[in-house]
């Protein structure tokens, strides 16, 4: 049982998810910074205010804290517009190239092609 399990921990695909794991959450920490300490500042210069959490709407005894949710939405689209720019774009960037340079193969030079034929010529 302990041979198995140390297969199964040393299998390739587990130590490439562990460090696929760990790139992401340093990847995540960086958006975030990047989100919070880049992008949001300019938001709050636009709108006035460097943080929407103030504002609520009082229900009897109770607030209803929208502002919270207003920087939830905005911190997420920032998000997901530094991931797109910075890893969906140029990965499909990247996919394209790699796709248009794999099927145009060069045709070989003509003196190429004739001494290809010659030397078929002669195995014969």
């Amino acid at each position: 049982m302990l041979k198995e399990f140390k297969d199964f921990a040393l299998k390739g695909n587990l130590i490439e998810v562990a460090v696929g794991l760990v790139l992401a959450l340093a990847f995540a920490a960086l958006i975030g910074s990047l989100v919070e300490d880049v992008l949001m500042p300019i938001v709050a210069a636009i709108f006035g205010q460097p943080d929407f959490a103030g504002l609520t709407i009082d229900v009897g005894d109770s607030s209803i804290f929208y502002g919270r949710f207003i920087n939830a939405v905005i911190t997420f689209v920032l998000v997901a517009f530094a991931l797109f720019m910075f890893v969906v774009k140029p990965y499909n960037t990247l996919k394209a190239r790699q796709a248009s340079g794999e099927g145009d193969a060069p045709a070989p030079a003509e003196d190429i092609t004739l001494l290809r034929e010659i030397r078929d010529s002669l195995a014969k």
